[in-house]
């Protein structure tokens, strides 16, 4: 009887290990690519380079990604991430030129990163564009205004001099020893999980994003709920922009636009920890940080720059590839 019982269970060992496999196949890639990394660079694992991955690759993608994946929640994506946080960053610091308190600066950049997200919600939701075409058309719309905002697209310097101590904080600073940037990127990441777990405006955008009618005929207004999300989206990036601008002490016209293909591939990636792969904020967290521990390792390796990037996107195909081979699996199951 103990044999034949056993026996199944044997039998099905394997295959639940392979489905563990695809189902965690974005966990494993993050343990798979650190150890590659560790064997082959020496310096991956030294606490000065961890902290880098953080401060310098993890933490500006992180809230670009967490914005990213409000506009994908709700079925749809924004392209204009990018145009938000070069408004906000030109915004504040264009106010900090001028003089004006570095705090009022910064609510005009978040301000700045809002309106754009307005400018959205008022083709997806008044409208009725698409998300993805009306924010197509705010990206070539904020390239081109910025270009006339700085004559063919000229960098807006602050002289070093002209720096003041709260603008040089939010980039460098430290509270108790950590780093502002990273503080700001985790505080948004734990207002996010709390918006989708805990709240009834998280829930209902999860759920427009599965099944907008549904939710319609539930009597919910569908396009309000939109509207706020692109709106919040608008200033998560604009955060990104504000934070950018006081590290670097510079305005460039569409640098923004250097975080968008990453902030959606993280996103992506993320939906393969959820069984409906669904876009999550765990999941996103880990996207990025999977794209920006292989930024780091291949960048210590000395590989070419473009032989990085098609490393990367191997990567993501094959972690979206697990993904898929495991909900196919899942629904013939």
């Amino acid at each position: 009887m103990s044999l034949e019982t056993s026996t199944p269970a044997a039998a099905n060992l394997p295959r639940l290990i392979a489905a563990g496999a695809l189902r965690y196949g974005l966990i494993l890639a993050l343990v798979a690519v650190s150890a590659i990394f560790s064997a082959a660079t020496p310096t991956f694992l030294t606490p000065a380079n961890l902290q880098s991955i953080l401060v310098n690759n993890f933490t500006l993608l992180a809230i670009v990604s967490i914005a990213m994946t409000f506009a994908v929640s709700s079925g749809g994506i924004d392209l204009s991430v990018g145009t938000a946080m070069d408004f906000a960053s030109f915004a504040f610091v264009s106010l900090v030129l001028a003089g004006q308190p570095v705090a009022l600066a910064a609510l005009a950049g978040l301000a700045a990163g809002a309106l754009v997200g307005a400018f959205n919600a008022l083709l997806i939701s008044g409208i009725g564009v698409s998300p993805f075409l009306a924010t197509l058309g705010t990206l070539f719309i904020g390239r081109s205004v910025q270009q006339l905002l700085t004559n063919g697209g000229n960098p807006v310097y602050l002289p070093p001099s002209g720096v003041p101590e709260a603008f040089r904080f939010l980039g460098h600073g430290t509270i108790a020893g950590f780093p502002v940037p990273l503080a700001a990127a985790i505080a948004i990441i734990a207002a996010a999980a709390v918006v989708f777990a805990r709240t009834r405006f998280g829930r209902v955008i999860l759920s427009i994003g599965i099944q907008p009618a549904v939710v319609r005929y539930s009597g919910i207004g569908t396009s309000a709920h939109i509207a706020v999300t692109f709106i919040i989206v608008g200033l998560i990036a604009a955060v990104a922009g504000l934070i950018l601008t006081a590290t670097v002490t510079v305005y460039i016209p569409s640098s923004g636009n250097a975080f968008l293909l990453n902030a959606i591939g993280a996103t992506f990636i993320g939906t393969t920890l959820s069984p409906l792969g669904r876009p999550n904020v765990g999941g996103t967290v880990l996207g990025v940080l999977l794209l920006s521990i292989v930024a780091n390792g291949l960048l210590l390796t000395d590989l070419n720059f473009y032989w990085q990037q098609v490393g990367t996107g191997t990567l993501i195909f094959a972690v979206l590839a697990l993904s898929f081979i495991n909900r196919k699996a899942a629904g013939r199951a």
